[in-house]
């Protein structure tokens, strides 16, 4: 039997660890695969504690981004992480990228996906990895697209949180409990050195999550003594057996 497998599309090099590093550790802990490709860097737009750096040029921070994304991904469990090196600030794929990017998802043939929010006015690559992956997945699907290869599923798209929610029109209907891979993703949040000030805030991300966790799984009533969670947006409907 195939091992289960998850893919996360992340327009730049540390969103998935701020926005779902925990649900790629726990899962990865239970025997689900995580694939992880970063379109880019984030080596103009989100770098810049390293820009401020004497002699420092594009190549350099390239590579110290992927340090810090290959590093973080290790802590989290993830051996298979992708770098499309596409540019940021904006990130644009042509159609050879996007039929890379197809090919992925067709060889991971994932159960799910997590990417960015539909909207994202302050970062409009996050809201455009949006938009691909969506585009990427229906290809995907599609028997006429490189008959031959295996032609994928309908794995569910879950949408992760972005960074100023109520800006966003993102509105979580998923909330995962991360507290037993806490460490981890505090672990994989410290490896991003470039981006020291965005610790603290997605540890209170996370608190904050937990709390939604516990009232929405019973409250005072027997609610899981959750301590960190991770909200996410379904786009699909789901199809079930019972409730």
């Amino acid at each position: 039997m195939n091992e289960p497998t998850a893919l996360v599309i992340s327009a730049h090099a540390a969103d998935f660890v701020w926005r779902c590093g925990g649900a790629i550790a726990l899962h990865q802990s239970r025997g689900v695969k995580v694939t992880i490709v970063c379109l880019s860097y984030g080596e103009r737009g989100e770098s810049a504690k390293l820009w401020k750096e004497e002699g420092m040029t594009l190549d350099k921070v390239k590579a110290a981004r992927r340090a810090e994304a290959e590093a973080a991904a290790a802590a989290l469990g993830v051996e298979d992480i992708r770098f499309f090196d596409l540019g940021d600030y904006p990130l644009e794929l042509d159609r050879a990228a996007k039929d890379k990017l197809v090919d992925v998802i067709r060889e991971v043939q994932p159960r799910f996906i997590l990417t960015h929010s539909k909207y994202d006015p302050y970062n409009t690559d996050h809201m455009y990895a949006c938009q691909v992956t969506l585009e990427a997945r229906m290809i995907a699907q599609a028997w006429g697209h490189n008959p031959g290869q295996k032609v994928l599923g309908s794995p569910q798209v879950y949408l992760f949180e972005p960074h100023q929610t109520e800006q966003m029109g993102w509105k979580p209907d998923t909330f995962l409990d991360i507290s037993e891979v806490w460490d981890r993703k505090r672990a994989a949040i410290e490896c991003m050195q470039g981006q020291e000030h965005l610790w603290d805030y997605y540890t209170n991300v996370a608190e904050n999550r937990g709390n939604h966790f516990r009232r929405n799984s019973g409250g005072q009533a027997g609610g899981r003594k959750a301590t960190h969670a991770e909200g996410f947006q379904s786009i699909f409907p789901r199809t079930v057996d019972e409730l």
